[in-house]
């Protein structure tokens, strides 16, 4: 009885391979956070709880000193953000959950680069926490904000971009993470800071001087002030109120271009998916 050796032949790496590759990963993404409406209900309450409750509560008492807009009105790209961000680094977060269940491992056996892994997770990660934040956008009139479809292009613009980068940031530090405690332990201790310094829940104007160099230092200023400064090219407001409540960011008395800010985060995000990349091919 003779036996005959069976070639197995393993295609080459392309960028089609490579290419198809991040669809899938984007779309298992997309498929896995539809599938989750929990997960889904509990990224939203957090910013609609600050908005509607918060903001009420602050805004009862800032109320007399910026007449003719509503505190939760300043929140609102804030907790755009907040929405963006935390659905962002959870999605990122499904590294983690993928290598405790070996699902990782097959995908990186597969004749396909690791930086088009990190590439898919990156964007699905993004289109995942856009989607989330456009919940939060149709809430627009509730607080004020006009239904302008220039301002929601323009959000969504920017939620986009900001979610990317997050993402990128969180599959940095997910990359060699074996658990999912020690991932939501280090992602708590590095969101929340930057969340409360971003201004998202607070004016950049006649901040201490030690508070005024956390803001400028933290990326997320920079997410956070081209959202506040869109909705408030789209609102009535008086100037006073407008310097006081959207009074941008500056650099040693100059003020950041919002353009500016744009890039930066866009740079970030692009070193950070670098370095993600990086820290995923010597994971494993």
């Amino acid at each position: 009885m003779s036996s005959e050796a069976i070639a197995v032949v393993i295609p080459a790496r392309s960028a089609g391979h490579d290419l198809r590759a991040i669809k899938i990963v984007l779309h298992r993404e997309m498929l896995r956070f539809l599938s989750d409406r929990t997960r889904m209900l509990s990224m939203l309450l957090q910013p609609v709880l600050w908005l509607f409750v918060m903001g009420t509560g602050l805004g009862s008492l800032v109320r007399g000193s910026i007449p003719g807009v509503d505190y939760r009105t300043f929140m609102y790209p804030g907790m755009i953000s907040m929405t963006v961000i935390m659905t962002a680094m959870f999605s990122a977060g499904s590294i983690v959950w993928d290598r405790e269940f070996g699902f990782l491992r097959e995908m990186l056996v597969a004749p396909i680069s690791r930086a088009s892994i990190v590439v898919g997770k990156c964007l699905g990660g993004a289109i995942v926490a856009t989607g989330q934040g456009i919940i939060i956008l149709a809430m627009a009139g509730l607080v004020g904000v006009p239904y302008s479809p220039t301002l929601i292009i323009t959000l969504l613009a920017e939620m986009f971009l900001a979610a990317f980068t997050i993402t990128a940031f969180g599959v940095m530090l997910a990359a060699r993470m074996k658990n999912m405690q020690s991932f939501f332990g280090l992602m708590q201790m590095a969101i929340m800071p930057m969340m409360f310094m971003s201004g998202a829940m607070f004016p950049l104007a006649n901040l201490p001087s030690w508070l005024h160099v956390l803001t400028v230092v933290n990326p997320m200023t920079y997410a956070v002030d081209p959202m506040r400064n869109a909705v408030f090219s789209h609102l009535g407001v008086p100037d006073a109120v407008n310097a006081a409540l959207n009074p941008g960011v500056q650099w040693f008395g100059w003020q950041v271009p919002v353009g500016m800010e744009l890039g930066l985060v866009a740079v970030i995000g692009a070193v950070l998916l670098g370095v993600g990349i990086i820290q995923f091919r010597k994971a494993e």
